[in-house]
């Protein structure tokens, strides 16, 4: 399994407590370094901003990326690159704020929008659902949570890389 944006590696940590094999990807070397210090029997690597990923074609049956899609400039690439180390009919599961209308409605863009913040995307369920099945992940599960209807906090989206090449993005395998 691979924790993709690990930060301090607490979670990679748990993960092969509970048994899994697990690699924590970090683009902050900083956090890379608390990961290594705390944890330092894990593996733990660093990925360049905007980069492909150190790791091999197809070597994880699961990437998790909790709070991270947000914060990626180049989302495209992102999501091809984790595409390519999931071994066919590896899942991707990953977690981001969501910005449903009736909260943007109530609380304005700007408290989303920092001008100097560093969420890059905004997602609902509908445009995090679109922006996965265009880059062929299927089946996708898009649900929100925490917090009242209409106004849930978070997304908790899984997909499945498609065994297939996908006809509208032939790069993607």
């Amino acid at each position: 399994m691979l924790d993709l944006g690990s930060g301090d590696g607490a979670f990679t940590a748990e993960l092969e407590r509970a048994g899994v094999d697990a690699v924590g990807v970090e683009v902050a070397e900083a956090a890379l370094n608390r990961a290594r210090s705390a944890h330092p029997e894990l593996d733990f690597r660093l990925a360049p901003i905007g980069g492909a990923l150190p790791l091999d074609d197809g070597g994880f049956d699961v990437v998790w990326a909790s709070e991270v899609i947000e914060h990626v400039a180049d989302t495209a690439r992102w999501l091809s690159e984790v595409r390519r180390v999931l071994a066919p009919g590896g899942k991707l599961l990953l977690t981001t704020p969501n910005h449903p209308r009736m909260s943007l409605l109530l609380h304005g863009l700007e408290r989303f929008s920092d001008p100097l913040g560093d969420h890059l995307h905004l997602y609902t369920r509908r445009s995090l659902r679109g922006l996965l099945d265009e880059f062929g992940f299927d089946p996708v599960e898009v649900r929100a949570a925490g917090g009242p209807p209409l106004l849930k906090r978070l997304l908790l989206a899984r997909g499945q890389r498609g065994v297939t090449r996908d006809p509208t993005h032939p790069s993607l395998s």
